[in-house]
């Protein structure tokens, strides 16, 4: 007998008060601003603020460390909830949860402490460059402008500086990374750089790197299509002296900390998917009761009804797929790695579905942005694109069946 509840498929108990909790705040805070935050390109800071004074911010990070300890599937709820309102909001919101992965993953208990603390403490004015910041925020600085779904071809260079002894005493950071969100945000980032080019992947290292130290700079404020509630900006290294103590994990460790950092996060791009495309079926729902064509409510026309019924079809499975691989990344269940890739492409694609007919089903209304499901059209486009793109994942995807499968 299929356990739902353990599935994530159905809340319970003080999970659902919390979701239900963050729901009614999505739908008073969140929803309500949605277009002008859209218009501006800006975050929507009292949101957000009350965001964390509610825990909604890492609420699952470890209890350990200071976290809430939330499971995976009742983090994915929450995303859910969060993106519903604001793709750009949710994305800023969760994007903390990327930037520590890696710490958690592979770093030092003092690592670990420092970071989360830095999330989890209220730190009201204490970052000149947004006096509206109350919390900390993190990174994961991965992609250069050469160095996209290659990973390999990474140019940020960490040079070893040696002690009398021979040991590394530091080691000294140049390079540029690009589409970094909550990167103008940031007071720290996981940071992906060679510690020798001519090694290619093996010798990719992760640091994590205090944002302030001198030397970092934010360069180009991207201005994008969608999810512009989400601040997306090019990082420079000049050198930029860290610690030894800044490694996480080894030397040449760095990929493999990045794709399961990736991996881990595939779980979360499932779950805003869902949210998304429940915003716009909601939409088209209330539009086709309404809109009168032909002496009848238009959904009554099975063009239409159909096209909501698929809409269903893509929210459920979708949610069902997502909610499993977070089940699995709970029960610390190694088939999360294998799934997450299907999860992420398949909820997307089928989000860029969802939304697409949206447009199509509002006809000229659809184009328009006194109606919203434009700005959903252009918000799903990047769930194809970034943690991965979905051609990518169709390789590792194919990959993962071919060595399951191998002839002998």
């Amino acid at each position: 007998m299929v356990d739902v509840a353990a599935a994530g498929l159905v809340l319970t108990g003080e999970d659902k008060e919390i979701v239900d909790m963050v729901h009614d705040f999505v739908m008073k805070e969140v929803r309500p601003k949605a277009a002008e935050h859209d218009i501006s390109g800006e975050l929507d800071w009292d949101a957000y603020n009350k965001a964390f004074e509610m825990g909604l911010i890492c609420a699952d990070l470890p209890a350990e460390y200071g976290g809430q300890g939330l499971s995976n599937v009742t983090a994915a709820w929450i995303r859910e909830e969060l993106m519903y309102g604001d793709a750009g909001f949710g994305l800023t919101c969760g994007t903390n949860n990327l930037g520590i992965k890696p710490v958690l993953l592979a770093g030092t208990e003092e690592q670990k402490k420092w970071c989360v603390d830095i999330l989890t403490s209220d730190r009201p004015g204490r970052d000149p460059r947004w006096p509206q910041k109350r919390s900390g925020f993190a990174a994961f600085a991965l992609t250069e402008p050469d160095a996209g779904s290659d990973a390999g071809s990474c140019k940020t260079l960490a040079q070893k500086v040696l002690d009398g002894d021979g040991s590394v005493k530091e080691y000294i950071l140049n390079g540029r990374k690009c589409f970094i969100t909550n990167a103008c945000y940031a007071d720290f980032m996981c940071v992906v750089a060679s510690v020798d080019r001519s090694l290619g992947y093996k010798g990719l290292t992760m640091f994590l790197v205090d944002a302030h130290l001198p030397g970092v700079s934010i360069g180009k404020h991207e201005d994008k299509m969608g999810i512009r509630q989400s601040a997306t900006c090019d990082v420079i290294f000049e050198d930029v002296h860290i610690p030894a103590s800044a490694l996480i994990g080894k030397e040449g460790e760095g990929f493999k900390i990045a794709m399961k950092t990736l991996e881990q996060g595939r779980a979360g791009v499932g779950s805003g998917c869902v949210g998304i495309m429940k915003a716009a079926k909601d939409v088209c729902v209330k539009y086709v009761q309404e809109r009168v064509s032909m002496g009848k409510p238009i959904y009554k026309n099975q063009a239409i009804g159909f096209k909501i019924a698929d809409m269903e079809i893509a929210i459920e499975t979708s949610r069902a797929i997502g909610m499993k691989v977070a089940a699995l990344l709970d029960a610390g269940d190694p088939s999360a790695a294998t799934l997450g890739p299907i999860a992420k492409c398949y909820c997307s694609d089928a989000l860029n579905h969802v939304v697409t007919e949206a447009v199509q089903i509002l006809g000229g209304y659809g184009y328009m942005r006194d109606y919203p499901v434009e700005k959903l059209m252009r918000d799903a486009k990047i769930f194809q694109i970034f943690e991965g793109t979905n051609e990518i994942q169709r390789v590792v995807i194919s990959g993962n069946v071919i060595r399951a499968n191998r002839i002998k």
